[in-house]
């Protein structure tokens, strides 16, 4: 799914006439437009095809919240759960996953085209909340606590490191994955060494490393 963008890919007629390089559109039009190569800096005319979208809404959780946005796309491109793209709201502009696509009659699907969609459900992964369960260090696990840590979605969480976030000492354990995360052949992480992002984390299991002696929970 694309977004608007000052940038296109044309041939220059000045280094580059028969291989596309990136342009700045200098001053936008309906068909023909002023752009600049990045590579040599020519400006010059090119024409540029515009190809016709159409508004679609998505609701956005955040944070146990949510709020509608729309976002433009050609009709008959297609999108996919897991698939990320950029929400501009009037408060922030934030980088959403699809965890839903529900089709014009009301149906939940994994993938279809932009025409056929009325919403897209996803949340923001730009920064968000990772829930932890944390035992105590002596190992015991028949004692253990629920938080939540706010990181960079892109945050890395590696099992046997040692972190110190949000006031909180703890060496990760195990790290079990989102359903709409993509990449990992696991759903349970518990190697020494296995990394996972933060936006594809569905919870951490940690062991307290602060020296601060546990009361009851």
């Amino acid at each position: 799914m694309s977004t608007h963008s000052d940038r296109v890919a044309v041939v220059c007629p000045s280094c580059s006439p028969k291989l596309e390089t990136v342009h700045e559109v200098l001053k936008p039009g309906s068909g023909q437009v002023t752009v600049r190569c990045t590579e040599c800096d020519h400006v010059h005319k090119t024409t540029i095809e515009i190809e016709s979208t159409v508004e679609k809404m998505v609701v956005v959780s955040q944070d146990g919240d949510s709020f509608k946005a729309t976002v433009s796309a050609p009709p008959t491109e297609k999108s996919a759960v897991g698939e990320e793209f950029i929400v501009e709201t009037d408060e922030a502009i934030l980088t959403v996953r699809i965890t839903s696509i529900e089709l014009n009659g009301g149906q939940r699907v994994e993938e279809a085209e932009i025409k056929d969609i009325k919403t897209f459900w996803t949340r923001a992964v730009d920064n968000i909340s990772v829930n932890v369960t944390m035992h105590p260090k002596d190992g015991r696990r028949d004692e253990t606590k629920s938080l939540k840590l706010q990181v960079p979605g892109d945050y890395e969480f590696t099992v046997g490191r040692k972190e110190e976030l949000d006031g909180e000492e703890f060496t990760v354990e195990g790290i079990m994955i989102r359903d709409d995360a993509e990449g990992y052949d696991r759903e349970q992480f518990d190697f020494g060494g296995d990394t996972a992002t933060a936006k594809d984390i569905k919870r951490l299991y940690v062991r307290d490393e602060s020296s601060t002696a546990w009361s009851a929970w």
